[in-house]
């Protein structure tokens, strides 16, 4: 049992719990659910009827709780922006800050604009008169619009991998002024296996975004990609999907609808690159998108696939944002053509950058209120042909006791503004005993109500039985999607990592597997590894969230799985 101040921090983890899914930190493991634990359908059902048979199971009395319909303030979930590094720091009293994308900013193969930033910090460069210099902070192109549309930090610059994200920046009413188209030239595509490639060129005669979305409206291409909130390949891909079916109507009914048609069989959705390189790994997909520079400085994403561009170049244009000063202006500028100086230029394809200059892209960058609205539909249409249920699991054990669950509950009471009123929910806590605190219902104002309650309700003490937790919430879903076998089940569990009663992983592996439900864990200080190991089962994610932005990462993660 963990210590109560561990339990403490393991609470925050719960915080970020309901979040709970969002944003870094995601880890998968290639070995997902191949083991010789694996039992039939038929097998699993008598196999979970026996354990819960044995698990000490009770109801909880319906609470209903006042509901808050405020909606999420990004600028509130957002931390504070010192959480992102400052990868150059400036050396003069007169100087640009400039939000840079992480393929850039950040160090070794991703540090290109970093280390240009330093050189030209050490040039002496000299602006009407005044030496100058920047400073650079490293923050994702997502990220980094949300701190400036939300008004809560607006730098003097901003350099996000592609224009789509200026056009957002200008939507919502923020200035930006676009000085430099170019910084330096990437592009972002479909990586394929050669064998999957070869089987659609044979069919369709060439593969791009209309052909790939095609096959996986019938089925004949397992494909993921990235949040489009988060991620600007995401957002890429999803613009360019639409335009492959209407090329004049982005959010018109023929482009609605061929959305739908493919996005009911895409398998997989990563909030971040990192995860979805982690998901490729493992060989569960056929295709998946991915940046052309993070793609060569991978070997082993390359070997036995193809790379297809797609979209919108992603040539990291860079921005004066707001009622920016002339002088500061010039600075941009000069440090523009600092980039773009050959030396620079060189630095950069040895980094990965400059790869297939002929790409021209297939669309022109869109406006930003069409992307919003992209976005929001994107949300709305999802899982418009599989709906959610998901039981929230929560470890309410004695070393939760006091300000753990008191931020317990203030987590789940926040994260709940992120859960779809399409989907279905049901809590359950566990400490040596199970209760179902909220059988699984439609989560309409009523049911949010009870959520609320159940959560107000919850006292701690006693043991840590997880997998017997894990158990009731298989259990309910099994259980729900007899009645509605369309659903899509997840499990959230929201714990440090230990058990010391009940059952264990190994009695219920077989049955993670067989059922196939995603098992999505956050930690606070947590045994981190004891977690993956649940997660990894059927490619769900695992969450450390020791972090202060846990609250914005978890809020995006909800965006893509519920």
């Amino acid at each position: 049992m963990a210590s109560k101040g561990k339990a403490l921090i393991s609470l925050v983890v719960i915080g970020a719990i309901v979040f709970v899914l969002v944003y870094l930190g995601i880890t998968y493991t290639a070995n997902l659910g191949k083991t010789e634990t694996e039992i039939s359908a038929q097998d699993a059902e008598k196999k979970l009827d026996k354990i819960y048979k044995k698990i000490n199971v009770t109801t909880a009395q319906p609470i209903k709780g006042q509901i808050d319909l405020d909606p999420v303030s990004i600028a509130d979930a957002l931390p504070d922006i010192e959480k992102f590094a400052v990868t150059v720091e400036p050396t003069t009293s007169t100087y640009v800050e400039i939000f840079s994308s992480t393929e850039k900013s950040g160090s070794g193969v991703d540090g290109w604009l970093a280390e240009v930033g330093e050189a030209f910090n050490r040039s002496g460069a000299t602006v009407n008169g005044q030496q100058v210099s920047v400073k650079i902070r490293n923050i994702a192109s997502g990220t980094a619009a949300d701190y400036i549309r939300s008004g809560k930090y607006v730098p003097d610059a901003f350099t996000p991998s592609n224009e789509l994200w200026g056009e957002m920046v200008k939507a919502s009413g923020v200035s930006a002024e676009l000085i430099e188209k170019r910084l330096v030239g990437n592009v972002t595509g479909i990586v394929t296996t050669k064998a999957k490639y070869d089987e659609l060129i044979e069919k369709y005669g060439a593969l791009n975004v209309k052909t790939v979305t095609d096959a996986i409206a019938a089925g004949e291409l397992s494909m993921g990609y990235t949040d489009p909130f988060a991620s600007s390949t995401g957002l890429n891909f999803l613009v360019t999907a639409l335009g492959a079916f209407d090329s004049s109507n982005l959010l018109g009914e023929t482009a609605v609808q061929g959305f739908e048609s493919f996005q009911a069989n895409v398998p997989f959705i990563a909030s971040t690159t990192l995860q979805m390189r982690e998901a490729a790994k493992s060989g569960a997909l056929d295709a998946f998108v991915l940046e052309y520079q993070t793609y060569v400085n991978a070997p082993d994403l390359q070997a036995g696939t193809v790379f297809t561009p797609f979209g919108v170049r992603h040539d990291s244009p860079l921005y004066a944002l707001g009622d920016l000063p002339q002088g500061k202006k010039d600075i941009l500028r000069a440090f523009a053509e600092y980039t773009g100086q050959a030396a620079n230029q060189s630095l950069a394809e040895e980094k990965g950058f400059g790869g297939l200059p002929d790409y021209a892209s297939e669309m022109e960058p869109v406006e930003g209120t069409v992307l919003i609205a992209a976005q929001k539909l994107w949300k709305e249409k999802k899982d418009a042909h599989k709906p959610i249920a998901a039981v929230f699991v929560a470890d309410v054990s004695g070393s939760m006791n006091g300000e753990p669950l008191n931020k317990l509950k203030e987590s789940l009471l926040q994260g709940q503004k992120y859960l779809g009123q399409d989907n279905s929910i049901g809590f359950v806590s566990y400490a040596s005993k199970v209760e179902i605190n909220l059988p699984i219902g439609k989560y309409d104002t009523n049911q949010q109500s009870l959520f609320v309650g159940a959560v107000n309700s919850l006292q701690a003490g006693g043991g840590t039985a997880t997998f017997d937790g894990i158990a009731v919430a298989m259990k309910m879903l099994q259980e729900e999607m007899a009645v509605n076998p369309n659903l899509r089940p997840l499990i959230f569990v929201l714990s440090d990592g230990e058990f010391n009663e009940g059952h264990s992983l190994k009695d219920v592996r077989g049955l993670i597997q067989s059922y196939q439900i995603p098992i999505y864990t956050i930690g606070y200080n947590a045994n981190i590894q004891a977690l993956e190991s649940i997660s990894s089962i059927n490619e769900a994610a695992s969450i450390n969230a020791d972090t202060e932005d846990v609250v914005y990462k978890i809020g995006n993660l909800l965006n893509v799985q519920m």
